[in-house]
């Protein structure tokens, strides 16, 4: 039984890094506790609770870990201190033993925060760090902690999936968050029309591998798609990331006459070579992922596609990543998210003799880099001087608003006509060039 009466009044501060996930869980987990009594700390006060939920896709990704947890028990030195996230569940005692780390939680046992925080802490005034973990191994990461929040965001991120089967080589993500698993779909319907309750205009899927939906549960993804496409209130859908190897052609066919489902796709192809794709160990080819690509713009022309790279993989020579280069050259998508590989421990591609110099990761990486910055010039130069449909974020008083289009075009609004009524409102606009830096179209409300 949780004494809810020893939350009452407390301050949390919060610290997230990595994925959408894992903001998505990090809002839900605050929700919780501010249903106890527990109250956000403000900008230079003291926290009586610090949760930190962390990732390790990368080292780099681990060393801003430990930075986060350092920097959050200097600023906050008498909260009880949790983390939990993929670093947690992969490295639970070096972080357990870390200066002012009382509670650490993996994949599993984070379902159950509250009772561990209530049985850990309860209120108690922190004297001395407890340095306690809680963690089981990859087969026996089973639970689901649903989420469906947006914290201080626009839009809501409903978790629909979680963990992978896949073991590419160079990942440690499926021993992080174990076996793929799901939520129902009755009970994402359920959180859907909540969200729209609560004044939800677009909602974003996520999860680990969200293509793979329903292993648990005998159900599909298109099946998902269309149920929530029903639910009414919410005006937009977009879908994180969907392994080409799991788009079916019927999920494009629908999306391409879907009510709320945006012409939006984020796809990981992670290299342009047959050979390094072998490797990785990925479950598509070249072939099949640049049929994916054409049907999408075949059914919706004015989709909006993002590519997942990985660069400089163990074993991936010149010719490789040139292939890889002009692969992504040939095909119309609209923007590429560039990844150096990084070593991780336990992986297979370890095994894997040839390495690349960081040096040469960087080279590599400034050309996809490059490409990626032409085609999505070209992407938005589709857009100047047509109307589009903007969803407008919240923005400070005096400052310019942002927005996104249907298709992902992101939007500024000048400040003379930025006003807080339009916050979270769909807004007709017509669309003008590039803003001072280039990360927007300037757009005029019609």
């Amino acid at each position: 039984m949780i004494d809810s009466s020893a939350f009452q009044g407390k301050k949390a501060a919060y610290y997230t890094l990595g994925c959408k996930l894992n903001f998505s869980e990090t809002s839900t987990f605050g929700k919780m506790l501010q249903e106890l009594g527990v109250v956000n700390a403000e900008e230079g006060e003291s926290a009586d609770i610090c949760l930190i939920n962390t990732c390790s896709v990368t080292d780099v990704a681990d060393k801003k870990c430990r930075q986060a947890i350092h920097r959050m028990v200097r600023r906050h030195p008498k909260a009880f201190v949790v983390v939990t996230g993929c670093y947690a569940q992969l490295s639970p005692q070096s972080v357990s033993e870390m200066d002012g780390v009382d509670l650490v939680l993996g994949s599993n046992e984070k379902a159950q925060l509250i009772q561990y925080l209530s049985e850990a802490w309860g209120g108690k005034e922190k004297t001395d760090s407890l340095h306690q973990y809680h963690t089981v191994k990859t087969k026996d990461i089973r639970s689901f902690a649903p989420s469906c929040s947006r914290g201080n965001r626009t839009r809501f991120f409903l978790k629909v999936q979680d963990g992978c089967d896949y073991f590419c080589t160079y990942c440690t993500i499926p021993y992080a968050r174990g076996f793929s698993r799901s939520a129902t779909i009755a009970d994402l319907v359920a959180q859907a029309r909540q969200a729209a309750v609560e004044g939800g205009r677009e909602v974003v899927l996520t999860g680990v591998n969200i293509g793979d939906f329903g292993k648990n549960t005998g159900e599909r993804f298109v099946d998902l798609v269309r149920a929530l496409d029903q639910v009414e209130g919410i005006s937009r859908y977009r879908i994180s990331s969907l392994e080409p190897d799991l788009i079916s052609d019927e999920l494009i066919a629908y999306c391409a006459e879907s009510r709320a489902f945006m012409p939006h796709f984020h796809i990981p192809l992670q290299s342009g070579a047959d050979e390094v794709l072998r490797i990785m160990h990925r479950r598509y080819d070249t072939a099949l992922f640049a049929h994916k690509i054409h049907l999408i713009k075949q059914m919706i022309p004015d989709a909006f596609i993002g590519v997942d790279v990985i660069v400089g993989m163990r074993g991936e020579t010149e010719e490789h990543f040139e292939q890889t280069y002009r692969f992504l050259d040939s095909l119309d998508i609209s923007q590429l998210h560039v990844f150096p590989y990084s070593e991780r421990p336990g992986t297979a591609a370890l095994r894997i003799p040839l390495v690349v110099t960081d040096q040469e990761k960087k080279a590599r990486s400034a050309r996809l880099l490059a490409l990626s910055d032409k085609k999505t010039d070209a992407f938005y130069r589709q857009w100047i001087g047509r109307e589009a449909e903007v969803l407008m974020e919240k923005a400070t008083r005096g400052r310019a608003m942002h927005g996104f289009t249907r298709n992902y075009v992101r939007v500024e609004l000048p400040a003379s006509e930025a006003l807080p009524s339009l916050d979270n409102q769909l807004v007709v606009v017509e669309l003008g060039n590039f803003n001072h830096d280039a990360t927007a179209l300037m757009a005029h409300i019609k």
